[in-house]
């Protein structure tokens, strides 16, 4: 059976631009939560100062409501990206027109219905692309080798030396987020109920779950779960706990992650094989999953060193935003005046003086 990529790139994101002394690019993140857009004077760039005014002149944001078309509906997030890139450009103190390239990534199933609507309000230069590949950019620094992430829920992306692409993985909290905090928080759940009923080991999960959720007895979480019910992200922050307590050395709690790193390392194996990569490239880990550490980026890295025996695997701090404006300054043809480690304290320093936490 012939399997298409269930993402792509597009041609311009594949083959940078002409350099032709562009100054102004625009990213923008596009989250189930919040939609963050930055706009980046590339001209100002170099030397910028790293203290508490950092990018006063360089870096401007811009805020959102979520523009996940599977939660609010596509001309809803289509509201809240044009609020976030309106409000950039306004504090960039530039008209539209001065934009050289802009890049969104969009979380949800159905990208091209809020491209559609993009394109109806803003130029058709605008590039729009799913989450995954502005996460990509942050994790690889826009160059060949896969990101994996790790949130709330999870995702791999990775593009090949050629630009072949391949995601796999992004089912949702439903069908799949394998390797993410809620898969972690609701093993960690279960793992507690099995403790109480007495059909799996004693876990300090039991005890932590209770104290988490504020509840008298596992039980009473169970129904919790599910007369509430409790969101996604809800669940999905008990996997602090987990972490916590397999560091304290629970056995069933390292168990979890050494799970979660087989399941993610399996959707990372695929990603290598679909897009050829062999050799040496970098597996960027991004999102608050990876808070836990050697607890689960060693696993991590034995599971995809088995397939890929000298893949750098390393987690990336850099925000999805940073990803999408490297991908703009591409578009844009200003790839080489945009360096990943430069704009990564410029960017976190700009965050940081807004109040914006990463995941």
């Amino acid at each position: 059976m012939r399997r298409e990529p269930l993402v792509t790139l597009p041609p311009a994101l594949l083959k940078p631009g002409t350099d032709t002394g562009a100054r102004f690019v625009m990213g923008v993140d596009g989250g189930a939560t919040k939609t963050l857009a930055a706009v980046l004077d590339v001209r100002t760039l170099k030397g910028t100062p790293s203290g508490a005014q950092a990018g006063e002149h360089t870096l401007h944001l811009g805020h959102g409501a979520s523009s996940n078309a599977d939660a609010v509906g596509a001309r809803a997030a289509t509201e809240s990206l044009v609020k976030a890139t309106d409000e950039a450009i306004a504090r960039a103190g530039i008209a539209r027109e001065q934009l050289d390239a802009a890049v969104l990534a969009i979380a949800g199933t159905d990208t091209d219905a809020v491209a559609d609507h993009v394109r109806e309000n803003r130029p058709a230069s605008w590039v729009v692309v799913n989450d995954v590949v502005g996460a990509w950019a942050a994790a690889t620094g826009a160059q060949p080798g896969v990101g994996a992430i790790s949130g709330t829920g999870s995702n791999v992306f990775g593009v090949g030396r050629d630009g072949r692409a391949w995601r796999a993985g992004g089912w949702g909290h439903v069908l799949g987020d394998e390797g993410s905090g809620y898969r972690l928080a609701v093993q960690s759940i279960r793992a507690a109920l099995a403790d109480r009923e007495r059909s799996g080991p004693e876990t300090a999960l039991s005890a932590a779950a209770v104290d988490f959720f504020g509840v008298d007895s596992v039980e009473a979480l169970a129904t919790l779960v599910y007369s509430k019910p409790l969101a996604k992200g809800e669940i999905a922050a008990f996997a602090v706990e987990t972490a916590r307590v397999a560091h304290a050395g629970d056995a069933v709690a390292r168990g979890l992650y050494e799970r979660a790193a087989v399941e993610l390392g399996r959707q990372v194996a695929a990603v290598i094989e679909q897009t050829g990569l062999s050799d040496d490239f970098p597996v960027g880990l991004i999102g608050s999953a990876f808070k836990a550490g050697a607890l689960f980026v060693e696993p991590l890295t034995v599971a995809v060193h088995r397939v890929a025996p000298r893949a750098r695997v390393a987690v990336v701090e850099m925000a999805p935003v940073g990803g999408c404006l490297l991908l703009a300054a591409r578009v844009a043809g200003r790839e080489q005046a945009v360096d990943s480690a430069e704009l990564k304290p410029l960017l976190d320093a700009v965050l940081a003086r807004e109040g914006v936490f990463r995941e």
